[in-house]
């Protein structure tokens, strides 16, 4: 299934140009908190197995004319993957990777949706897409073995992991509110068995910016869910962001960023730096 939040929180799912309202089916009661009903029905799939819904008799609104929103506007946790590319290392020219440099954690309140606006920051600071696999865990993983790892997934997703070229830590530069734009939908598990071979364009202005196909990533996603189930507990609706190939570049006022995953969907947001300040006037710097 790809599943989807629209139209102010509904719960949809895509079945061929139409979105077939399906919350009171699978979002159930209480009504859904600020995670979303997508997010409660994957806590509810993790307690007692997934219902796949009938579809037929349902409502439906024509996916053209529905207002698609982040699949889930406030995970629990949003995990990073640095240097998962051996190009971006090269491109970077860093000394280390994903193996050296464990994994990183982005604030939930810098998730946006499809259609929406990453706002930049800073005026005189680079900041650049990252195009991204998505995982979305399904069950509680702790200390998963790889060979066992996809079986805690939910879905996958396409995540751009915005990030600002400045000299403060990594997790800030990448938690800005807007910087971590998700959807359009959470493709279920089973419709993509192996996550290890999809392709992912992501294009800036019309023109390429990365390519790439998952095959190449350093740490793979059984890898990547063992490695950082070691480290922390997974729950059901935290968000993995697999690392970025080559190709990361500079965002500028009035560029759309397109990703594109193979078998997954077509994320597209724009970007404003209307409201960006110089790097110097952000609030808390001390002069020298």
């Amino acid at each position: 299934m790809r599943l989807a939040l629209f139209n102010e929180g509904r719960l949809g799912v895509v079945d061929g140009d139409d979105l077939v309202d399906v919350t009171e089916q699978l979002a159930g009661s209480p009504a859904p908190g600020p995670a979303g009903a997508l997010h409660q029905y994957i806590e509810t799939t993790a307690r007692e197995g997934a219902a796949r819904p009938a579809l037929s008799g349902l409502p439906r609104v024509p996916l053209a004319e529905a207002v698609l929103e982040a699949p889930l506007p406030r995970p629990g946790k949003i995990i990073g993957a640095p240097v998962n590319y051996l190009d971006h290392k090269a491109e970077m020219e860093y000394t280390t990777s994903i193996a050296d440099l464990g994994v990183f954690l982005k604030a939930t309140s810098s998730v946006i949706g499809p259609g929406e606006d990453v706002l930049l920051p800073y005026s005189d600071k680079r900041t650049d897409q990252e195009g991204e696999l998505g995982v979305v865990i399904g069950r509680t993983a702790h200390h998963v073995d790889a060979a066992d790892a996809l079986d805690h997934v939910f879905g996958y997703t396409c995540v751009l992991d915005i990030t600002v070229r400045s000299g403060e830590d990594r997790s800030t530069r990448k938690s800005f509110d807007t910087f971590t734009p998700i959807g359009p939908w959470i493709v279920t598990a089973d419709e993509i068995p192996d996550p290890g071979s999809l392709d992912l364009r992501c294009d800036v202005g019309g023109a390429i910016r990365q390519r790439t196909n998952t095959a190449d990533l350093i740490f793979g996603v059984r890898e990547l869910i063992a490695y950082t189930s070691s480290v922390m507990t997974l729950h059901p609706g935290d968000v993995i962001a697999t690392g970025t190939p080559a190709g990361v570049g500079p965002l500028h006022h009035g560029d759309r960023i397109v990703l594109d995953i193979e078998r997954v969907g077509r994320l597209e947001v724009g970007v404003d730096g209307t409201r960006a300040v110089p790097y110097e006037q952000r609030p808390g710097r001390r002069s020298p």
